[in-house]
């Protein structure tokens, strides 16, 4: 789900619990009113209802701020500023609350008061909206407004509305104001650290139940484009075979003239571009499975390097520094590693323009993982370019097919525990990230 559609749709179930809960404590009042037949110009009444008034007004006001200002206003490219302000208003209204619920306190009796376990239910909703620090800001505020309220109520600089003439002479020790103080503050920590602990695992679990439906709708999307692609791909190579056969042919058998056989190579060339295109979308489509082997990995890329560099997409132009650790096995397809790596390596070289420098890292993390960094000095990419780079037929380049980097997350998905990442910046080029597990030697002398 969309993080600023998230806050808001959060904040809105605030605002409704908000006032219901006000609802609630309205009808309590006139309940009391009406069983203990108080006057409804006593004291205490009056600031409940004033309370009350309050509370309903501060809703409403919350709601057209929030939907003519963080809803209505909400543009794309302004969400992350969105998202700062509402997290501004969320701690606006939940500052606001903790004065309310000290409000509702002082108005029932102060210390006598049973209603200071809202301080808590504040501090819950807090750790939804604001997790763990803001939660634990608030839990400290609540603190401190109700150790204040009961220190001036015990040297009597304020009486509490709601208590009675009876209670009010009732001399209680300090030691008592100081154990319900602290019992308050334990309270108020122990469950802003409870509730932000199952916040923070609510919201990681969110996460991984997100990317898990993507990468299913994903796996759909593909098997269907799996099976088209098998039935492109027979229904145009084999009429693009024949095709490339008959003008071979028809070079053989008629007489040699420049104009035409100049036409005659342009269809071949065009035709061998397409029974390409066709390949790389069926291999894109349907990755062969490969047959796995162990190899070292560091000899692998030292390899491809050297062959890279006699590439006309790098010979001449382009430097490529290696940082390559040696004795690093890995399990997989040595085609497929090729493949992933030339790929990567094209990529980067098309990325510069003119003469620049590739480099590529290879380092292990606790002998489990090996990360193969590929970093180019090119023009860069946006976040929004990065988004859509491992999409089919999406490129950014002028004679591109978009398929390259949609067959290397392909096959890198294709093996367990592998992962291919991106970091870019425009004007600052671009950092591809690729990740293999590695072959513990215990298992490589097998």
């Amino acid at each position: 789900m969309n993080t600023h559609i998230d806050f808001t749709q959060r904040l809105k179930w605030l605002t409704f619990f908000r006032v219901l809960f006000t609802s609630l404590l309205l009808g309590s009042t006139i309940i009391l009113q009406l069983t203990e037949k108080f006057s409804p110009l006593a004291k205490p009444l009056l600031g409940l209802y004033g309370l009350i008034a309050g509370i309903f007004l501060l809703s409403f006001l919350y709601t057209v701020i929030l939907k003519f200002f963080f809803i209505q206003a909400a543009e794309p490219e302004s969400k992350p500023k969105k998202i700062a302000g509402l997290t501004v208003f969320a701690y606006i209204q939940i500052i606001t609350d903790t004065f309310v619920v000290s409000l509702i306190i002082f108005m029932t009796g102060g210390f006598f008061s049973v209603f200071s376990f809202l301080y808590l239910v504040v501090i819950i909703y807090a750790s939804m909206l604001l997790f763990r620090r803001g939660s634990m800001i608030i839990a400290t505020l609540c603190t401190i407004q109700y150790g204040v309220m009961i220190d001036l109520e015990f040297y009597g600089l304020v009486t509490p509305l709601g208590i009675a003439d009876s209670l009010a002479r009732v001399n209680y020790p300090w030691s008592h104001v100081i154990y319900k103080i602290i019992m308050i503050m334990m309270a108020c920590c122990a469950v802003s650290f409870l509730s932000s602990l199952l916040s923070e695992q609510e919201r990681k679990t969110k996460k991984v139940l997100l990317a898990m439906e993507d990468n299913m709708k994903h796996f759909e999307k593909m098997a269907a484009v799996g099976e088209m692609a098998a039935g492109l791909a027979h229904e145009i190579k084999n009429p693009l075979a024949s095709l490339r056969g008959a003008i071979q042919m028809l070079r053989e058998y008629i007489p040699y003239e420049p104009d035409h056989d100049k036409l005659m190579r342009i269809v071949l060339r065009e035709a061998d571009r397409m029974s390409c295109l066709v390949n790389d979308f069926l291999l894109f489509a349907r990755p062969p499975a490969g047959r796995a082997s162990v190899f070292e990995i560091g000899r692998a890329i030292a390899e491809l390097i050297v062959l890279f560099e006699k590439d006309r997409a790098c010979c001449g132009k382009i430097t490529i520094t290696q940082k390559i650790a040696s004795g690093i096995r890995v399990e997989m397809d040595p085609i497929h590693f090729r493949q992933i790596l030339w790929n990567l390596l094209l990529n980067a070289a098309e990325a510069i323009s003119g003469s620049g420098d590739i480099l590529i890292e290879m380092y292990p993390l606790r002998n489990r993982y090996v990360f193969i960094k590929i970093a180019d000095s090119g023009c860069g990419m946006s976040q929004e370019t990065i988004k859509s780079i491992f999409d089919p037929f999406f490129t950014t380049k002028t004679n591109g097919t978009g398929l390259g980097l949609s067959i290397v997350h392909r096959i890198v998905e294709s093996y367990p525990d592998s992962r291919i990442d991106v970091e870019s910046e425009l004007g600052k080029g671009t950092i591809f990230t690729l990740k293999l597990k590695i072959i513990p030697i215990r298992y490589q002398k097998r």
